[in-house]
């Protein structure tokens, strides 16, 4: 009996084992991944933040129409970040769940929602409740390109254009730092002016931007750059938040194997020693049986 359990707990340790070994690996390529991540979204933004001021400028200054932010067929854009693979922690959960909430909202407003949905964990979780994304895209979120924001900006900046779309909102993961990553949602189109925009504020923050030929003219040109810009900085803040997630789960599930392997070894020794004394005990009645 302690033979049998003493072989089940000795294999256990192995699988155990085994798996800290997997998990530990993860963890330390997810660690040299986040490095490059990093350095890549780090590079981007400053071109991002100041391309963001420049077309809030543009938009505080009227130069977009309010017919433009009342266009459409009364159908939103939901275009939603997730990942390829999985054992991320709570990364992919965290952004389907705020996705849910959002179409949800969509739909109880009386209005359509088309689906952009990006990595596989996206579009599996839409198709499995019977929703299915207008567009799905694969095999970009680990290393994400410009070309990758610029192949799924085209079809939404042309489907805006052509009026068949009211709003655009980007759902994606901004990286905080490696302990913190926020789920959030960003609107994109219709622009919308700033609050509390004062005449007086207006004519302070024009003061570093000449515009030529015409405000107009500026933004009509920078919307196209300026939604491929905040999609692509919005794929390397969500891949970023991908490996740091992944780091720390794969952290939490190498210390758990310690914790299990340690706890399995006492099992085994304690199994190992009620084996012994049974052992012992069997020797010394049959000595007693043999003296008699």
């Amino acid at each position: 009996m302690a033979s049998a359990e003493l072989r089940i707990i000795n294999r256990r340790i192995k699988s155990v084992k085994s798996t800290k070994k997997i998990t530990r690996a993860m963890e330390l390529i997810a660690s040299s991944r986040i490095v490059k991540a990093q350095q890549r979204m780090e590079s981007s933004n400053s071109y991002i933040e100041v391309l963001d001021e420049i077309v809030q400028e543009l938009v505080n200054l009227g130069s977009i129409g309010q017919e433009e932010s009342e266009q459409g067929l009364n159908k939103v854009a939901l275009i939603v970040i997730t990942s390829d693979r999985g054992l991320a922690g709570a990364y992919n959960s965290n952004i389907l769940k705020l996705a849910e909430q959002k179409y949800q909202e969509v739909i109880s407003s009386n209005k359509e929602v088309d689906l952009y949905a990006i990595g596989k964990k996206a579009s599996g979780y839409f198709t499995y409740r019977n929703i299915d994304p207008a567009s799905s895209y694969e095999g970009i979120t680990d290393e994400p390109k410009f070309e990758n924001a610029f192949e799924v900006m085209s079809s939404v900046i042309e489907s805006y254009n052509n009026g068949d779309l009211a709003e655009v909102h980007i759902l994606y993961t901004k990286y905080v730092s490696a302990l913190t990553q926020n789920a959030i949602v960003k609107q994109l189109l219709p622009l919308v002016k700033a609050e509390d925009n004062s005449n007086e504020q207006e004519v302070e923050n024009t003061g570093g931007y000449s515009f030529e030929p015409s405000a107009e003219e500026v933004l009509e040109e920078l919307i196209p750059k300026y939604m491929n810009a905040t999609l692509f900085g919005a794929l390397l803040n969500s891949s970023t938040s991908e490996h740091a997630s992944r780091m720390r789960a794969m952290k939490a599930a190498t210390e758990n194997a310690e914790d299990l392997v340690k706890v399995l070894t006492r099992q085994s020794n304690q199994a190992r020693q009620a084996e012994i004394t049974t052992e012992i005990s069997e020797i010394v009645g049959g000595a007693e049986a043999l003296a008699e």
